[in-house]
């Protein structure tokens, strides 16, 4: 495949009608601008109609907005009639399906059309017409007369558009990328797929995807609707059901091909997708932050987008563990601890009880209790089991009366103050998280781990839990161990609102805001204050943690650094749902993929798999792939290495550092980018010098950031410095594989900063 040339180096000429421009503003040939701007000037007029359509579209939703508000208003009191209720429906109905189409309207105003097709038909319509054009967008958008001005991107008639070839034109004479700023058409971009061109067709530059790689990066991914090539909507267009697996090397557009996947099974299957819902889960905030906003400019804001450390209601995580740390916690040998934990007495709870009831002295002792407990949790969560619970109380009491009548006997025992009080203490609900933090206290961990965990991994697993309470903060880990213990223990009921640290808006004046503490917020629903408490075991157990949801399909990004708790975790959320599955091996941060692959299969099941594999990287300049190929072969002899389709003609640059000149040779390093790139630019650092690099990033805050090797996974910027990675490897749980993803994060330029201790 040939290289793509930069843009400083761009040139243009005319033969036989054809215009090859590497852009379309400016050229030295007087020819070209002429022709240029008159191709411009035509789809200019077909997107000002568009745009007209599109404001018309918009008042249009508005009045019937305004039409559903004013339905059902009534200024009669007392209870409503069945009328009034009824027009109170359909207000709520046209009031949320107008606004929700006015915001679609909204969002899509920017760069709309961004696609035309030039078809040939193979007989004349009845005009006479052999060729058909159509406009591709983000949004279907039709005249006055209904007749189509834009195809939505996901609509049937617009594959063409990204399934034609030269071998297979499919119809197509003309490929069109329409290059936008707002409503303004900036330039365009063709590919021809026949041999020649038709008489008094223009062709424009040399393809619009190799014209949008030299693009610059910003700090939030973008879609690649216009630009999407055959091998990508083959997987994006993919059957809904079972699992779809989405494989390739960095850069060969992983991420946002089962984006675009996701916008497209909402648009194709809309009724089942968007009432089961659609889950994307990636592997850090950085991530999430990254990718928000591609699926609103594609059209969908129905999708729930989530981090591994956000992925349970009621947590949020962002902390990581020791590598060593992790892999206890993320090998399924620890639910072996949790079941334990998960079946012991609370701290404090009574180990007997004494009573009498019916004028009968009743003593159960603690082996009894202990007996009763276990048997009760065979059958019932422990946090929906108190009635249970007390049932078998009851009959342990009635084995030791044995007069009188049983059923009289019971209720007087299951309605006695003196049980009632006692239960609630021996059987009060347990919030998982507290159990989880049980494991800080060294009696209970090594009961809990005595045969099962090896006491090195004991004291990881306490000093973990440790580090929790004196920090205030759950690693990314803790999630899915808190959602296994969830699924034994059940949700606990919501505690009152005094219990829960909220006060009204009259009690603030009364009470005084500084006297709440410094951090508030307004819950979104309650009119109300909730202070975030300042002890750190209250923050980890603020709010509450509730049951999963089932969804109809589940997209999981970066899946190869998932551990097996993990994946036990998305499983109970994706029980009766098909999926997308993202990944690539030769990044993987977790160190036992066998075990991990196991825990992914179960959590499949028995769903058919296809597989679509990405072998072109579109992301980093072939210099920059090269040097992080060399990297990782060593290592991994069979990485998935693809073929990088852009140069640059300059190679990264390593610099040398000791630890007294590391400041300022990053710091040189990042200024000599910011003045080569336009775009943005990431300092890539391990722990161990993250704190002193920390004014770099302040003193070009709009265009450098200070990241993690693991944080930047997903991620891509225009350029990088790559700081020490002998202690990338050293302190990182994948090892070499965490520095390759490091070293393939940038689209055009690197420079890799080496440390010697002396």
């Amino acid at each position: 495949m040939r290289s793509v040339r930069p843009a400083a180096s761009s040139h243009s000429s005319v033969h036989r009608g054809l215009v090859s421009a590497d852009r379309t503003e400016g050229t030295k040939d007087p020819g070209v601008p002429a022709l240029v701007a008159a191709e411009i000037a035509a789809e200019q007029a077909h997107v000002d109609q568009v745009y007209t359509e599109l404001t018309k579209a918009g008042e249009r939703a508005a009045l019937v907005e305004a039409e559903g508000l004013a339905r059902g208003r009534t200024d009669r009191t007392g209870e409503a009639r069945e009328e009034e209720v009824t027009g109170l429906f359909e207000r709520d109905a046209l009031v949320f399906n107008a606004g929700r189409r006015r915001q679609s309207l909204e969002t899509q105003y920017e760069g709309l059309v961004f696609g035309r097709l030039d078809l040939e038909h193979p007989k004349p319509d009845e005009h006479g017409e052999t060729r058909e054009v159509r406009y591709i967008g983000r949004l279907g958008v039709r005249d006055d007369h209904y007749e189509p001005l834009v195809i939505d991107w996901r609509a049937p008639a617009a594959a063409p558009f990204y399934r034609a070839t030269p071998v297979d034109p499919q119809g197509v004479i003309r490929r069109r990328v329409l290059r936008c700023r707002d409503s303004r058409v900036l330039g365009v971009e063709d590919d021809l797929m026949v041999a020649e061109a038709p008489d008094g067709m223009v062709i424009v530059g040399d393809g619009a995807l190799l014209a949008a790689l030299t693009r610059s990066r910003g700090s939030r991914m973008r879609d690649i609707v216009a630009t999407i090539q055959r091998h990508q909507d083959e997987a994006i267009r993919a059957d809904s059901s079972g699992v779809t697996e989405i494989t390739g090397g960095p850069g060969t557009g992983k991420t946002v091909v089962a984006l675009h996947r996701a916008a497209y099974l909402l648009y194709s299957q809309r009724r089942k997708f968007e009432a089961g819902g659609i889950l994307v889960v990636g592997p850090s905030a950085a991530y999430t932050a990254y990718i928000e906003r591609v699926l609103p400019s594609l059209g969908e804001d129905s999708v729930t987008l989530r981090s591994l450390g956000d992925l349970l209601d009621g947590m949020t995580a962002t902390r990581l563990d020791s590598p060593a740390a992790a892999e206890v916690k993320g090998s399924t040998t620890i639910r072996q601890v949790l079941s334990r934990a998960a079946r012991d007495l609370a701290p404090g709870a009574a180990r007997q009880f004494r009573a009498m009831v019916g004028g009968h002295p009743i003593r159960i002792d603690a082996p009894e209790l202990t007996r009763i407990r276990r048997q009760v949790l065979r059958h019932h969560q422990h946090n929906a089991a108190a009635e249970a619970a007390t049932a078998a109380l009851a009959e342990a009491a009635w084995r030791q009366v044995s007069t009188g009548e049983k059923p009289d006997f019971i209720d007087r025992f299951v309605d006695h103050r003196e049980v009632e009080a006692f239960v609630r203490d021996w059987w009060r609900p347990i919030d998982p998280r507290e159990v989880l933090l049980w494991l800080a206290d060294d009696a209970r961990t090594v009961r809990y781990t005595h045969g099962i965990l090896s006491t090195e991994q004991s004291v990881l697993l306490r000093d973990s839990m440790r580090t929790a309470l004196d920090t205030g903060t759950w690693s990314v880990a803790d999630v899915a161990l808190v959602d296994d213990l969830l699924s034994r223990l059940g949700t606990v009921a919501e505690a009152p609102r005094e219990e829960r640290g909220f006060y009204e808006i009259e009690e603030l004046d009364t009470l005084g805001v500084a006297e709440l503490g410094a951090q508030q917020r307004i819950p979104s629903a309650d009119v109300s204050y909730h202070v975030t408490p300042a002890d750190p075991r209250e923050r980890l157990l603020a709010s509450s943690v509730t049951r999963s949801d089932d969804y109809a399909h589940v997209l999981v990004d970066e899946a190869q650094d998932l551990s097996p708790m993990q994946w036990r975790m998305l499983g109970r959320r994706g029980r009766y749902a098909s999926w997308t599955v993202v990944g690539d091996a030769a990044q993987s941060s977790w160190p036992l993929p066998q075990e991990a692959i196991a825990a992914r299969d179960e959590a499949f099941g028995s769903k058919q798999r296809r597989r679509f594999h990405m072998s072109t990287n579109y992301r980093n300049a072939r210099e920059i792939f090269d040097y992080a190929a060399r990297q990782i072969l060593p290592v991994v002899p069979d990485a998935d290495i693809p073929q990088a389709v852009r140069e640059t003609g300059v190679d990264p640059v390593v610099a040398h550092a000791t630890r007294n000149t590391l400041v300022d040779s990053v710091r040189g390093a990042a200024k000599s980018l910011l003045e080569e790139v336009e775009g943005s630019i990431a300092v890539i650092a391990p722990e161990r010098h993250r704190h002193l690099l920390d004014s770099i990033a302040a003193e070009a805050p709009d265009r450098v950031i200070l990241a993690d090797p693991m944080s930047t996974k997903g991620l891509e910027h225009d350029a990088t410095v790559v700081v020490d990675p002998a202690e990338i490897i050293a302190e990182s749980p994948g090892g070499a594989r965490v520095l390759y993803v490091a070293l393939t994060r940038a689209a055009h330029r690197m420079t890799v900063v080496e440390v010697q201790e002396s």
